[in-house]
């Protein structure tokens, strides 16, 4: 015999992103709803028979009159480049096993293939939008996600049930390749009247980046590398004004860029700083004010935004001003 309670508490929400900067690392995270649970994992690479062991850790948050399960969190490093591994998380009848494949090593020739998603949300059309990326033919292998996760806060006090359906509803793919997060304006959850005030606070504790790695001071900024390109990930609701972190890490981090070696530089934010939307026009403006400049010095290639729902892709702009080569925005 064995209990429907521990079933209940089976690991849910597993989702995976990357766990260093050069792609030897993952950083897995489920939640388990009523008891804590075990923070191992067992993780062996697809051919072999020797199951190696990683400890996390857990974390919980209360927002209003919400109180959220076990947040697990699991970072595995050290892993072997171009692999399948395989992953196990929960108890006895708990068990759930899951896999995921580490990328190339980083180098100039390295092909990859990312896939672009944002606004997603947990509609029938984010259903389609999510089944649309699994049957492309071109098999992404890694998402790109701009931000604007589970909409939570579109519902009465903020209704944090809301992260935990969408958790479910990502985990058939994101259980199985990373998604680097970007956040959005629907991750804010500033809500002053109901007396939360810490910005981001179900977003960060759900969703860990490996933003340490890259020397940034907040999970809301980060870089890594993967395949062929160096990924810069910026926030677009948090201070980036001269002397502010975000923009003092910016500065330092993208002289850091080996083109030699990560030929394709690309920047993730959810606000787009180019945009002929009516009902978004000019809202990325100042930070366009503040970065243009240095993407133009350091050769940006592309920067992807999400916010506006609808498809753009721009020609190469600086200064509201078309140019023949630079960057490329897409949106």
């Amino acid at each position: 015999m064995f209990s429907k309670f521990l079933l209940d508490n089976a690991p849910q929400q597993v989702h995976i992103t990357q766990g260093d900067t050069d792609g030897r690392g993952v950083i897995i995270s489920w939640i388990t709803p009523d008891e804590p649970g075990s923070d191992t994992v067992l993780y062996w690479s697809e051919n072999s028979k020797n199951k190696n062991r990683a400890e996390g850790i857990f974390v919980r948050y209360k927002f209003f009159n919400y109180t959220s399960g076990y947040i697990h969190h699991c970072t595995i490093k050290n892993l072997e480049y171009n692999t399948k591994y395989m992953y196990e998380i929960g108890i006895g009848y708990t068990i759930r096993r899951f896999w995921f494949k580490t990328p190339p090593r980083t180098g100039p020739d390295v092909p990859y293939t990312f896939g672009l998603i944002g606004d997603l949300g947990q509609t029938h059309d984010s259903n389609v939008t999510l089944t649309h990326y699994e049957s492309n033919p071109k098999k992404g292998k890694t998402v790109l996600f701009l931000g604007d996760l589970s909409y939570s806060n579109d519902y009465p006090f903020h209704d944090n049930t809301r992260w935990d359906t969408w958790g479910r509803f990502i985990e058939r793919n994101a259980a199985y390749q990373p998604w680097i997060w970007t956040a959005g304006n629907h991750e804010l959850d500033f809500a002053p009247q109901l007396e939360e005030t810490t910005p981001f606070k179900p977003y960060m504790h759900r969703y860990y980046v490996p933003f340490a790695s890259s020397h940034s001071t907040s999970p809301l900024w980060y870089s890594i590398k993967r395949g062929s390109a160096y990924l810069i990930v910026l926030s677009s609701y948090s201070a980036y004004g001269k002397s502010t972190p975000q923009y003092k890490w910016l500065r330092d981090e993208l002289p850091k860029v080996d083109r030699s070696k990560t030929p394709w530089l690309i920047a993730l934010m959810h606000c787009p700083i180019y945009t002929s939307n009516s009902h978004h026009f000019m809202e990325g403006e100042t930070m366009r004010v503040v970065f243009e400049s240095w993407f133009v010095k350091y050769k940006v290639d592309v920067v992807f935004s999400g916010h506006v729902h609808a498809y753009e892709r721009s020609v190469s702009t600086i200064h509201f001003l078309i140019q023949e080569a630079y960057i490329k925005y897409c949106i």
